[in-house]
C-alpha cells in the first residue's frame, strides 16, 4: 500500500469510526431514496452529496429542463429539510433575500413597534435559482450568508439554523440580460457542478417516469443533526503531507507566470485561490469517508479538481478566441502537475 496515501488508523477512535459508517450507509440510503424521483446524473448527484457533508455551497450549471431544481428540492425532502427557492430576477432586491424590518402595532400597548421579517434565506437549502439574472448588489446579499451562516439587517445580525446550504443555478445559453457573478462570490462556491444531457436509455426513462403518476413515499434516513455531525467528522479525516502538497500544487501552478510557467499560462487570466486547495482537501475527505477510507488520496484530489477549479480559474480573451475551455486547462494543469512516487 502507498505510504504517502495512508494514515494509521488509530488517529481514528470508535465512535468516529462507527459514525464513518452511519455516512457511508447514509450516503447509499439517500441515493437510494433519490432514486425514487432522479433518473441518472450520478456524479452530479455524487458532487451534491459532497457539498452536504462538507457543509459548503455549489453553483449548478445547465441548460433548462435537466431537474437542477428537482434535483436539490428532492434532496431536501429526502433529508426532511426546510427548503426555499427565490427566483432571480432584474428586479430582486437584498431585502427579499435577507429579511427587513417591518412595522407591526403591539396589540397589548396599541403602539407601533419595528419588527424583523426573515426572508428566505433563513431555510437549510437555499435555492438561488438563476442568480445571476439580477444585479451583483442583490447577489452579494448572499455571501454573508453563504460564508458566515448569518445575516446582518439595519445593523442587526441573525444566525441560521444548521445545517445550512447554498445551490445556485445559472443557464449558460441566455446570457442577454444577465450580470456575471463577482469572482468573491463565484470563490464561495465550493463546486461548479455541470449537468448535461443523458444518455438516450435514461432520457427515456425520465420520460416515462414524468409523464405518469408519481408520488414517491420517501424514509429520509439522514436529518440535518446527522449532516452537521457528518461535517465535524469530515474535518477529523487525516490527510498526509505529500497529498496536502500535491493539492496546494494544483492551485499554485494554474497562478505561474513568466519562465518556468507552463504552457497552459498563456491562455490563464487568474490562476485558482487559496480556497481551490482548502476545498480539494475537505473534498477529498468526504469522498474518502463515503468510499469507507480513512486518509486521503491523490486520486481524491484529482477527481475533485475539475468542479473545484472550473470557477477559480479564469480564462483571458485568447483562450476563448480560440475556444479553450477552462476543463481543459485543467486536464494540462493535472499533466503539468505530477503525483508523488511512491518511497520505498
Amino acid at each position: 500500500m502507498d505510504p504517502f496515501e495512508t494514515q494509521p488508523a488509530e488517529l481514528v477512535n470508535e465512535d468516529d469510526i462507527a459514525l464513518a459508517d452511519r455516512m457511508k450507509a447514509g450516503r447509499q440510503q439517500i441515493l437510494t431514496e433519490l432514486r425514487k424521483k432522479i433518473i441518472g446524473q450520478q456524479q452530479v448527484i455524487d458532487e451534491t452529496l459532497l457539498t452536504l457533508f462538507v457543509g459548503g455551497n455549489s453553483l449548478i450549471i445547465g441548460v433548462p429542463g435537466l431537474a437542477k431544481t428537482l434535483l436539490i428540492q428532492t434532496m431536501a425532502q429526502v433529508l426532511d429539510l426546510k427548503f426555499a427557492r427565490i427566483q432571480f430576477t432584474p428586479d430582486l432586491m437584498p431585502s427579499d433575500i435577507t429579511g427587513t424590518d417591518i412595522i407591526q402595532e403591539d396589540a397589548e400597548t396599541g403602539g407601533r413597534k419595528m419588527v424583523f421579517a426573515p426572508g428566505p434565506v433563513f431555510t437549510n437549502i437555499l435555492l438561488a435559482d438563476e442568480i445571476n439574472r439580477t444585479p451583483p448588489k442583490t447577489q452579494s446579499a448572499l455571501l454573508e450568508a453563504m460564508q458566515e451562516h448569518r445575516v446582518t439587517v439595519q445593523g442587526r445580525t441573525y444566525t441560521l439554523e444548521e445545517p445550512f446550504f447554498v445551490f445556485a443555478t445559472q443557464n449558460p445559453i441566455e446570457l442577454e440580460g444577465t450580470y456575471p457573478l463577482p469572482e468573491a462570490q463565484l470563490d464561495r462556491f465550493m463546486f461548479h457542478i455541470v449537468i448535461e444531457h443523458p444518455p438516450e436509455d435514461e432520457e427515456l426513462e425520465v420520460v416515462r417516469t414524468t409523464t405518469g403518476l408519481s408520488d414517491p413515499d420517501y424514509k429520509r434516513p439522514v436529518t440535518g443533526a446527522d449532516l452537521v455531525e457528518f461535517q465535524k467528522l469530515v474535518r477529523k479525516v487525516p490527510v498526509s503531507e505529500a497529498v496536502m502538497r500535491y493539492a496546494l500544487s494544483l492551485a499554485r501552478t494554474s497562478r505561474l507566470k513568466g519562465d518556468g510557467a507552463p504552457e497552459f499560462a498563456k491562455w490563464v487570466a487568474y490562476g485558482a485561490s487559496v480556497r481551490a486547495a482548502q476545498y480539494l482537501i475537505l473534498g477529498g475527505k468526504a469522498r474518502a469517508l463515503t468510499e469507507g477510507r480513512y486518509h486521503v488520496s491523490f486520486e481524491d484530489i484529482r477527481a475533485l479538481s475539475h468542479p473545484v477549479l472550473r470557477h477559480r480559474v479564469l480564462l483571458n480573451f485568447h483562450a476563448e478566441s480560440e475556444g479553450i475551455t477552462t476543463d481543459q486547462i485543467i486536464e494540462q494543469l493535472l499533466d503539468a502537475v505530477a503525483v508523488p512516487q511512491s518511497q520505498m
